[in-house]
């Protein structure tokens, strides 16, 4: 079956599932496969609950007649997202980078939904699969798009680009990220370059920060033609030794401007958000209100008060560049509690784990921490620069010990790796 008539199904279905567990009545579901599980076997099951059509790319799960037979499940997902995305003649914002992305995505919505209906990816469903879901997932009266690429290798950026076909577009920054998957810092900038060269050779807009170094040097080395820049002393920082959240002024006036985001790391994700809504039209205060109404909920520069007890909570995830950052941030905290700090493995890192995991453990050591507390395997490399450090390798030892421990008046920063989890201490605190 052509795209062009799955597409006409599509449209007159309720919408997409990959998940039976999930599924809604009258919703397409998508067979995909991945290295364990193979969700052709689900396609009766699917249409039994509900399901207007099951796409399946194996021929003995094809034989119900609601039962849509591809060549691949996954490329004609991508496909179907690509024909979507081409019956919109709308702004289509795409961003990538090594650090924020979904905290710039989060923020320029709420700026952008100031004055247009604006659709953006839910969560961080970022990938192959993710953009896809994003984009079929898109209101027909959609009036503009915010789509966020995530990418641990090279050519995905470009893989996803050209599925979501972006209009415009920003690397938030460029620091070291999957390190493993692209090869290094040169390949993580060339990674993140090829959303610059999609734009270029389909005249898109850049929009670029130009304090950020090495992003207005890829700029320039890819020679762009339409690029919008921004950053400036005029959009400027307030940010006292005492508060971890961050208060900023606009050139507009001189109302100060206070957040809930924690971190001086995240004023260029909020001097982006602001320079590109004012792009768009979109007024001074309300979009600067817009960020300092930002709450965010999802373990990202999150700040959390429990009882005598403070949260720095940053641990949706972290690499080299990002756990720097949130160090020396919380280094420069100044605070009547005893500062703690629990890091957890950074992952993707490859051949450069155990240096970037000691050069760590060497930043820590120089902060002057009342507690560094250390999880996971990776972190024995730090160890030896915290001699003096707590050091973990298993979740229900790093619970009891918290609990053993029964913190009070102490401010905590909390940092790693999605797949670590950290989040969990607060379960028993």
């Amino acid at each position: 079956m052509q795209i062009e008539e799955i597409y006409e199904k599509f449209i007159a279905s309720k919408g997409i599932t990959t998940d039976t567990r999930k599924i809604g009545e009258g919703q397409m579901f998508f067979a995909l496969k991945g290295e364990k599980f193979n969700a052709n076997n689900f396609a009766e099951q699917a249409i039994a609950q509900g399901a207007s059509y099951a796409v399946v790319d194996e021929m003995e799960h094809a034989q119900n007649p609601q039962c849509i037979l591809v060549d691949d499940v996954l490329e004609t997902l991508q496909k179907l997202a690509n024909f979507h995305r081409k019956t919109f003649q709308i702004p289509v914002i795409g961003l990538t980078g090594s650090n924020g992305k979904t905290t710039n995505k989060e923020l320029l919505t709420r700026v952008l939904s100031k004055k247009y209906k604006v659709h953006a990816t839910k969560g961080n469903l970022n990938n192959h699969i993710g953009v896809p879901l994003t984009l079929l997932d898109m209101p027909l009266d959609t009036e503009m798009a915010v789509i966020e690429m995530g990418a641990n290798h090279q050519k995905e950026i470009e893989m996803l680009s050209d599925i979501c076909e972006p209009t415009f577009g920003f690397i938030t920054n460029l620091g070291k990220a999957h390190l493993e998957g692209f090869g290094g810092e040169e390949g993580v900038k060339k990674g993140k370059g090829e959303l610059f060269d999609f734009l270029k050779n389909n005249r898109g807009t850049v929009f670029v920060n130009q304090t950020d170094e090495k992003v207005l040097e890829l700029s320039k080395e890819k020679d762009l033609m339409l690029v919008v820049y921004y950053g400036n002393d005029e959009f400027s920082l307030i940010m006292t030794a005492e508060s971890p959240t961050v208060s900023f002024q606009t050139p507009d006036n001189e109302q100060v401007y206070t957040t809930h985001i924690g971190g001086k790391y995240n004023f260029d994700n909020m001097q982006t958000a602001y320079n590109i809504g004012r792009y768009f039209g979109i007024n001074s205060n309300d979009a600067a209100q817009a960020i300092a109404d930002y709450n965010p909920d999802n373990n990202r520069s999150q700040v959390i008060e429990k009882g005598s007890n403070s949260f720095l909570m940053d641990a949706y995830n972290a690499n080299p560049s990002s756990m720097a950052a949130s160090v020396k941030n919380f280094g420069n905290l100044q605070t009547e509690k005893q500062k703690v700090v629990i890091l957890g493995d950074m992952f993707e890192l490859g051949e450069f784990s155990q240096t970037e995991h000691s050069a760590l453990g060497k930043l820590v050591a120089e902060q002057n921490f009342d507690i560094a507390v250390l999880y996971g395997e990776n972190m024995q490399h730090a160890l030896p620069h915290l001699p003096k450090a707590y050091y973990f390798t298993d979740k229900f030892s790093l619970h009891n010990w918290l609990i053993e421990k029964a913190f009070t008046n102490t401010y905590f920063l909390v940092k790693g790796s999605r797949g670590v989890g950290l989040e969990s201490i607060l379960t028993v605190m």
